[in-house]
């Protein structure tokens, strides 16, 4: 039975109350818990752009992960010192380096990441299935193959060793105006009721607060996305693209347009990595991520926005969670060193997978099926 308006309000009130206390409470048992939150937040976005390239288009794409690259070197480059030092030219007009707004990477990351994923797209366009997949693939791997070797003869990108010193995130910083803004590094003391009685947030706990925004925004997006024309159109291209193509749908321009679309998802989740981290490297961007970011949206349910939240928190935070329980267990020590901790956990989560997969083959919060008759006595 589906709820009404109001307990639908009521639901989304406490929802939306428990993610803004849930770092508080993860904050007291240690910073690490939070920041399992926070890559978990981070790759809700990452899947986000995923499914409406995977879900609406229904295009599979396996070289996702270059479009988080991209955005990760792009604030990079933009947030540290490193052009200043390799370029002379450069370290005259700026000698500290550019030390942009995050205000304006983000927008840009956002364009530039859509670019490339145009450019993606155009030219698999007529490519489908397992084809498209090894096309896109071989792009993730070239991006990261060329952020690998980028530090000779021109250092751009420092190779393997990869760019460090990266600014943190500031809001609300207007040098104008003498305003210094809040820096999201450190901690920062909120509702003091005394004048030692405050509750500290901590640096990891204010990341996932604008995290957690974004991944608000995101939602919004796609689904205002999956209701609208275009959203249509990209679901009728899935099912049938000679059938929307006959239907007059133009099949060129939709793809390339959840190309693009999926791709500015990427670069925002990107330039957030890249802050949150302060330092990014090409060993971040592997194969194994996009695999990772398919197995979220595919586990949790193709097409559906609360099934691939879950695949996304899911497959994020399990192996953490994992690592903690064999470190509290001491596995190796238990079994004289003969067993491996992190083969165990990377067993345990491929052993999981299978089993969801064979029993839920749709995902674990599939989308309600079209066309079927509704069992009697359902009520919509």
């Amino acid at each position: 039975m589906m709820l009404n308006k109001q307990n639908k309000t009521v639901v989304w009130v406490l929802a939306a109350l428990a993610l803004a206390i849930l770092p508080l409470l993860l904050q007291a048992a240690g910073n690490f818990w939070v920041r399992i939150a926070d890559t978990a937040l981070l790759y809700v976005l990452l899947a986000l752009g995923l499914n409406i390239v995977v879900g609406y288009a229904g295009l599979l794409d396996l070289g996702f992960v270059a479009f988080f690259a991209i955005g990760a070197y792009l604030y990079g480059l933009m947030a540290s010192p490193h052009l200043a030092e390799n370029f002379p030219w450069f370290a005259q007009m700026f000698p500290n380096g550019l030390h942009t707004s995050i205000w304006l990477t983000i927008p840009l990351a956002a364009i530039v990441a859509g670019l490339f994923g145009i450019l993606l797209g155009a030219p698999t366009l007529k490519l489908r299935g397992d084809y498209l997949a090894i096309v896109t693939l071989g792009f993730g791997e070239i991006i990261r193959v060329f952020l690998n070797n980028l530090d000779h003869p021109v250092n751009l990108t420092n190779g393997p060793k990869g760019l460090s010193q990266i600014d943190s995130i500031t809001l609300f910083k207007f040098d104008s105006l003498g305003i210094e803004g809040l820096n999201l590094a450190g901690q920062t003391d909120v509702f003091c009721w005394a004048e030692s009685s405050c509750v500290t947030l901590n640096s990891v706990t204010k990341y996932y607060y604008l995290f957690l925004l974004l991944v608000a925004v995101s939602v919004v997006i796609c689904h205002r996305l999956e209701l609208s024309r275009i959203g249509r159109a990209w679901m009728a291209i899935r099912e049938d693209e000679i059938a929307a193509k006959a239907m007059g749908i133009n099949t060129r321009n939709m793809k390339l347009l959840a190309f693009g679309m999926g791709a500015t998802f990427g670069g925002v989740s990107g330039t957030m990595f890249a802050a949150f981290q302060g330092f990014v490297s090409p060993e971040s961007f592997s194969l194994m991520e996009s695999v990772m970011i398919v197995a979220m949206v595919v586990l949790g349910g193709i097409g559906h926005l609360p099934g691939v939240i879950l695949g996304a928190v899911l497959l994020s935070a399990l192996p953490e969670v994992l690592r903690w329980v064999s470190g509290v267990l001491d596995l190796q020590s238990i079994t004289g060193g003969r067993l491996d901790a992190s083969i165990l956990r990377q067993l345990l989560i491929a052993l999981a997978m299978i089993i969801v997969m064979l029993l839920r083959p749709r995902g674990l919060w599939p989308t309600r099926e079209h066309g079927k008759v509704r069992p009697a006595g359902e009520v919509q």
